[in-house]
């Protein structure tokens, strides 16, 4: 199984404010235990929403907003994800987290990946060999 693990943002990670050389190392440590379990696929930290955009899609209208957005609630300020054995495994690895924010509070979201077979029919022959050419550039690519 395969889990995203998403970092919540608040105001400090939204005012840019770099995290401390103490954090760097805790986050590096706690990210070399993640790698040594065989569970990180990827984590990387996000840059504040004043350097993103969105990109809305409505009755065939496209439109973009420039951040920053209004709202820190929903926002991310980084990611991870992990193969485990269950949520519950993720859940265990993200109690391990070090605490990510300055403010002492921090709300990190677990939340599983689709796999091919979670589709059903729907996901034909076809558009399986489609998925996994993709996947195989992919691999190929960060070879």
């Amino acid at each position: 199984m395969r889990f995203m693990i998403l970092l919540m943002a608040d105001k400090d990670t939204e005012a840019g404010v770099m995290p401390s050389e103490q954090l760097l190392a805790d986050m590096g440590n706690f990210n070399e235990q993640l790698i040594k379990a065989g569970v990180m696929d990827a984590g990387e930290g996000l840059q504040p929403s004043s350097k993103g955009a969105r990109v809305h899609f409505s009755g065939g209208n496209v439109s973009v907003t420039e951040g920053p957005f209004p709202q820190t609630g929903g926002m991310l300020a980084g990611f991870w994800i992990w193969k485990v054995k269950s949520k519950e495994e993720a859940i265990e690895w993200v109690k391990k987290v070090p605490m990510p924010m300055l403010s002492g509070e921090a709300v990190i979201e677990i939340r599983q990946i689709f796999e091919m077979e979670d589709f059903g029919a729907e996901f034909t022959p076809e558009l399986r060999a489609q998925e996994e050419r993709q996947r195989a550039e992919l691999a190929k690519q960060k070879g």
